[in-house]
Order: C-alpha cells, then sequence, then structure tokens
C-alpha cells in the first residue's frame, strides 16, 4: 500500500513539534548531561521530520518543500497528534510525553520498515533505530523519578495522569494508514506498563480521550508554538544562508 500525502504529513509533524518542544529544554535540563541528552533526541525527531516532509512534498505534488510545509503552514494545516503541541510543564511532564511519544513511534517504524511503500520503509528503518535510544531514556528517567523521592514520585504520577488521555489519539482508526494504528496499542502499553510498574507509578485508567490533531483541530499551545517557529522564515522569505 502507498503511503497518502496527509498519513506521511501526520508522522511529519508528530516529529516536527515534538523536535520543537524538545528543543526548548537546552539550557534549562536540571543536569548539564541532560541539554545535551535531549537536544540530541530533538534533532533525532527532526532529522525523521525533515525526511518525512520532504517525501509529502512529493506526494502532494505542489511544488512545497520541507521549509515550505514546515515553515508556510497554518495550525489547522497541521496533523499532528494533540500530545506532542502540549507545553512541556516540569521536566516530569516532559519525561511522561517522550515515554508515551517513543514507545508508539518504535512499533510504529518498526510496521513501516516492512510496509510496501519503499520511501516510507527507509525512512521509517533509520528513525527505528534512534527512537529505541529515546525509549530507553525516557524509561530510565521515569524510573528514576517515580522510584525516586516522594516529590520526585508526586510530579511524575501527576505527569503520567495529565498525559495519559491524549494518548488515545495515537491509536484511532486511519484508512489512509499502511499499518493500523490499533494494532501498535499492544506494543505500547507492553512498554509503557513495564516502565510504570518498575517507577512504582499507577497506570491510569482508560477514558475519554481529547481528539481532533489529525484533522488540524489543535489546542492553543500550537499556535504559539508556531509563531516562535516560524517567525524568521516568514521574516525573510525566500532568504537562504
Amino acid at each position: 500500500m502507498t503511503a497518502t500525502f496527509e498519513y506521511v504529513l501526520g508522522l511529519a509533524d508528530d516529529a516536527l513539534i515534538s523536535s520543537q518542544r524538545l528543543a526548548e529544554w537546552y539550557a534549562a535540563a536540571p543536569e548539564m548531561e541532560e541539554d545535551v541528552a535531549l537536544a540530541n533526541i530533538a534533532l533525532d525527531q527532526l532529522g525523521a521530520a525533515r525526511l518525512l516532509l520532504s517525501y509529502a512534498g512529493e506526494l502532494e505534488g505542489a511544488g512545497r518543500d520541507e521549509d515550505a510545509l514546515a515553515y508556510l503552514r497554518g495550525d489547522r494545516e497541521f496533523r499532528n497528534a494533540l500530545l506532542v503541541e502540549l507545553p512541556n510543564g516540569d521536566f516530569a511532564v516532559t519525561i511522561a510525553k517522550l515515554l508515551f511519544l517513543s514507545a508508539y513511534q518504535l512499533p510504529l517504524y518498526a510496521a513501516l520498515s516492512e510496509c510496501g511503500d519503499e520511501r516510507l520503509a527507509a525512512i521509517a528503518g533509520k528513525a527505528r533505530n534512534e527512537t529505541a535510544y529515546h525509549v530507553d531514556h525516557s524509561s530510565l528517567w521515569t524510573i528514576r523519578l517515580g522510584d525516586g523521592t516522594a516529590e520526585s514520585h508526586r510530579r511524575m504520577q501527576a505527569a503520567v495522569d495529565e498525559l495519559w488521555p491524549y494518548t488515545d489519539e495515537l491509536f484511532a482508526a486511519d484508512e489512509r494508514a499502511p499499518v493500523d494504528p490499533a494494532t501498535l496499542r499492544g506494543p505500547w502499553l507492553a512498554t509503557v506498563e513495564r516502565v510504570l510498574a518498575e517507577a512504582t507509578l499507577t497506570r491510569p485508567a482508560d477514558a475519554w480521550g481529547p481528539t481532533g490533531g489529525r484533522d488540524g483541530v489543535h489546542t492553543e499551545h500550537l499556535s504559539y508554538l508556531l509563531a516562535e517557529m516560524q517567525v524568521l522564515h516568514r521574516a525573510h522569505p525566500g532568504a537562504t544562508w
């Protein structure tokens, strides 16, 4: 099955917006080493976003390259899941978000690396190796915070509880997808539940979760993020460096 423009755009936007959020931690993380680690993860996500945006532009066939798709779309044209656009919050929120996202992206990229779309399979194969590190990194921090002090445990549990409803959107049915999103929930849960148990954290109950990101209906947070991310490109259209 050949991937569609909208589907590839959703994958790209997840990676792009996640990269932007993680980059906000540079020089602000709780440890100097973590500044570097989160910056590297942000660069991994950005690298995947560039490949996916370039492919999306080719699928669209309207002459838009990766820069045009990243910097010249409004918020209603973005197709990322709501989870990735949420504010960083404290460090625990960022770690929980990274755990949930990377535990989803890992089986997703693994499945896509074997799909019938050769271009998408190649991109996913490269991203899968990097995402395995993202899962390990976020897992170790979740365990460290959850099974740490009373205060770190409280903050980590609060972050998990806050973000859990937003994970439902990751597995919503999508007829455009070469891989059924529902099949990814099992591997995702296996990873997340294992980490939460080791971190002495309680898995939240499943309930209603907000959706809309895949259709361009976003929270107010995306507009502010895009304003900062796109300002230089829009201020100097057509500039080369």
